[in-house]
């Protein structure tokens, strides 16, 4: 990458960092303080307030995406983050579940992800989008993890409210950052590779490969939400562990399961076993899910347990995408993450509620074996899955085409060895594929691509 090129794509992923950093932070500790501190709340409301965002969020950033075509990233970027500091807002001074609830759902409603991720594709080259989309989607785990063990430090320090506050100014942090680290782009358009297009969707909703992992990730952060409902009364009221020292459990579990999780991930892709370490991470969580049901009286006991868990997640969490991006259709990638993302907000939503409902009828046992039922019911749909093709997806800018060229051209293209497949969009000049790079020569691509006639 260039420098450029570097500086906008630190900057955006340290936007959505923010973000994501301030819709993470109150996860370890807000069931708890609601429980002691907040008019009206039950368990099934507490839930309801941790997984809110997730409904808001899954509703509106296809929709954000589609703005920042029509009037500009950065205002849309600007105006969700906004109502995102609104919210935080909102929930900092609500004495009442209810109010902590429309806060939430304020929060979620500033849905940026797309718009960052187009913006993104906007100040970088083709041929570097997708080592840009990943430095990018790498801050949802990092902030994930950082809000773990600084979420029960902040709420010793200043408390839940003193937390939504810290919220609101990293979103109005994240518009200063905005406005000062990333470039205008020269030109915005459409970016079918990183972009949602609503006339794809039903081909995408109607793959059941793709349906698989959507509801895969659906499952993995409904289990995630659900768990953290009732994990703060496992740790205070269960184990002894007062909520200021909760941290002490989450920091050595974040650290250890970070660096397990990289050696299976290299297995996965470099030696081409995605499936194999895909199912064992799976079977890490009804592990953990059921073991936190039966032995969740000692603070050690759950720690062991929390680093299978996170384990098997931090594995799930950075293999799904892979997955989807190796068997999405080539010129529907786009539309394909959008509607990832979608069932992963959705999930977190389900998780509160069913995580609430749950504790609130069966008590601490119900959640977590719920949650191992879940991931044993995920084993079972994925255990016939085929492995994916270990493919690549490639753009190309072939310049100019009229609509008979570009299907002549991408016939042409997938005759090269190592090509799977092939769209050319004539009114964008541009061929998107999927290849296999240990096969493919990239001159005789590249050759290809020139010669139209």
């Amino acid at each position: 990458m260039t420098a450029a090129e570097r500086r906008a794509t630190a900057a955006l992923a340290g936007i959505y960092a923010l973000r994501m950093l301030g819709l993470f932070l109150i996860l370890p500790v807000f069931a708890l303080y609601a429980r002691e501190h907040l008019a009206g709340a039950t368990p099934i409301l507490i839930g309801l307030a941790i997984g809110a965002y997730g409904l808001t969020q899954a509703l509106l950033q296809i929709p954000f995406g589609m703005l920042s075509d029509r009037f500009g990233r950065k205002p849309v970027i600007i105006g969700g983050l906004l109502v995102f500091a609104l919210g935080s807002v909102v929930a900092a001074l609500s004495d009442s579940i209810a109010g902590v609830i429309i806060g939430r759902a304020l929060q979620g409603s500033g849905a940026i992800a797309a718009a960052v991720m187009a913006l993104a594709a906007d100040l970088t080259r083709d041929e570097q989008r997708t080592k840009v989309m990943a430095a990018i989607g790498t801050t949802i785990g990092l902030s994930f993890a950082l809000a773990l063990v600084m979420g029960p430090v902040l709420d010793n320090w200043i408390g839940v409210p003193g937390i939504f506050w810290l919220t609101a100014v990293l979103a109005l942090g994240g518009i200063a950052l905005l406005r000062l680290g990333v470039p205008q782009p020269v030109e915005s358009r459409f970016h079918r590779e990183t972009e949602a297009a609503p006339g794809q969707m039903k081909a995408v909703l109607s793959n059941p490969a793709l349906l698989r992992l959507n509801g895969g990730v659906l499952i993995l952060h409904l289990l995630l939400t659900a768990s953290f409902v009732a994990l703060p009364f496992a740790l205070n009221d269960v184990a002894g562990l007062v909520p200021g020292r909760h941290w002490h459990v989450y920091l050595p579990v974040v650290l250890l399961a970070m660096a397990v999780m990289v050696p299976f991930v290299l297995v996965a892709e470099k030696k081409r076993r995605m499936k194999e370490v895909f199912l064992a991470a799976i079977v890490l969580l009804v592990v953990a899910e059921a073991g936190l049901g039966v032995f969740h009286q000692s603070a050690w006991v759950i720690g062991v347990l929390l680093f299978v868990f996170f384990t098997g997640f931090n594995v799930l969490e950075a293999t799904l995408p892979s997955w989807i991006s190796k068997i999405a259709p080539a010129a529907n990638r786009g539309t394909a993450m959008g509607a990832f993302s979608t069932a992963q907000f959705i999930g977190a939503f389900l998780g509160g509620v069913a995580g609430g409902y749950l504790y609130e009828s069966g008590g601490l046992s119900a959640v977590f074996l719920f949650c191992a039922l879940m991931a044993a019911v995920w084993l079972v749909f994925m255990f016939n899955m085929p492995a994916p093709a270990y493919l690549k997806n490639r753009q190309l800018r072939v310049g100019k085409v009229d609509t008979d060229e570009a299907q002549h051209l991408a016939a042409r293209l997938r005759t090269v060895p190592g090509v799977a497949e092939a769209v050319v969009v004539a009114e964008e000049g541009m061929a998107y594929l999927k290849v296999d790079t240990q096969v493919l020569n990239d001159s005789v691509l590249l050759e290809c691509a020139v010669s139209k006639a």
